[in-house]
């Protein structure tokens, strides 16, 4: 492998969905990561994918003569969260960041976010083999990506105590 430049790193970013169902119970959605994946294979996490320079070209530039661009983290999650589980979410809201090194050797940088879900059927693309929407107290039953659980706890905290 050849040597990284250490100031380059991946960033992604992810959402973690919150509704209540019909009973007023809280719920987050969940995905299990295809077999196929190169990080995290068979895991289950939450939707989100990595920032892609040629992808900011959608959005509106903020100067004639530079390139730069505002809300390039919440026009991610809103097109991963479309891409990998078909939904539409309400505005992101920023809750931690990690850092991980990749098994090639990439450190990634995760933005995690939180969302109430808008609207949509979940409908998994390709990169994802299953879904449920559980409370916070059922992440002990799934295989997920070590700290989800305790980013999808923080969550439930968060909103119970806005009730």
């Amino acid at each position: 492998m050849a040597e990284l430049n250490p100031r380059l790193h991946f960033v992604a970013a992810t959402a973690i969905i919150a509704k209540r169902d019909e009973s007023g119970v809280l719920r987050f959605l969940i995905a299990k990561r295809a077999s196929t994946e190169k990080t995290f294979p068979n895991k289950w996490t939450v939707p989100g994918g990595k920032m892609v320079y040629t992808e900011y070209n959608n959005l509106p530039r903020t100067s004639p003569t530079h390139p730069q661009w505002y809300n390039v983290v919440e026009f991610v999650i809103r097109k991963e969260v479309r891409e990998e589980v078909g939904l539409e979410i309400e505005k992101p809201v920023y809750l931690t960041d990690l850092v991980f090194v990749r098994q090639d050797g990439y450190p990634v940088v995760t933005l995690s976010y939180w969302a109430w879900y808008k609207s949509g059927d979940v409908k998994l693309n390709h990169e994802m083999s299953d879904s449920a929407w559980i409370t916070a107290e059922e992440t002990k039953n799934f295989d997920l990506i070590e700290g989800i659980d305790g980013e999808i706890k923080e969550v439930a905290k968060l909103l119970e105590n806005q009730s």
